[in-house]
């Protein structure tokens, strides 16, 4: 199942997959960090997208066009906001992820980036959030055998030890 899983340091704006993931807000607005670095690359266009769609809850995602970008789609996940890990974080981002790799399969997707949801302006922990982000793909895979590629878009060398630390961490034995 490694196979099928990348760890990249990268700009997420800038990869031919099916589906880049953005780390959205509930109102699907264009905001700062990784949001707004997407909404920038893919154009006007998304936030008019967006706003048709009306919102999503924290823990889902929603699926709009690329537009601009070289992926074909974004889907808008939106990830908790850090609130001392007692208000139900943990399971909300799993939540982003599980929704986001299910969104892909069923709109016939093929491969699917990550960005680290949660982790800018939203506070989550970045060592806890990529142990979730990890565990929670490779728990998922299986649900899903045409998601052929996921991509872990890490933003900085940080961030990448840490999905190749929760990587080796979730394999089996």
């Amino acid at each position: 199942m490694t196979d099928r899983i990348e760890i990249i340091d990268a700009d997420i704006t800038t990869l031919g997959v099916d589906a880049i993931v953005n780390a959205a807000n509930e109102a699907l607005a264009p905001g700062g960090g990784v949001c707004g670095a997407i909404h920038r690359a893919a154009g006007p266009e998304l936030a008019a997208a967006c706003a048709r769609i009306g919102g999503c809850p924290t823990g889902q995602s929603r699926l709009t066009p690329g537009f601009a970008l070289p992926a074909k789609h974004v889907i808008h996940a939106v990830g908790p906001v850090w609130g001392g890990g007692e208000r139900g974080e943990g399971p909300q981002l799993a939540s982003c992820y599980r929704t986001a790799l299910r969104l892909a399969a069923e709109h016939g997707l093929s491969s699917i980036a990550f960005p680290a949801i949660s982790t800018g302006i939203y506070g989550f922990p970045p060592d806890r959030a990529a142990l979730i982000a990890v565990r929670t793909v490779r728990e998922t895979l299986p649900e899903v055998p045409g998601i052929e590629r996921v991509v872990f878009c890490c933003f900085g060398r940080d961030s990448r030890g840490l999905h190749e630390a929760a990587l080796a961490a979730t394999e089996s034995p």
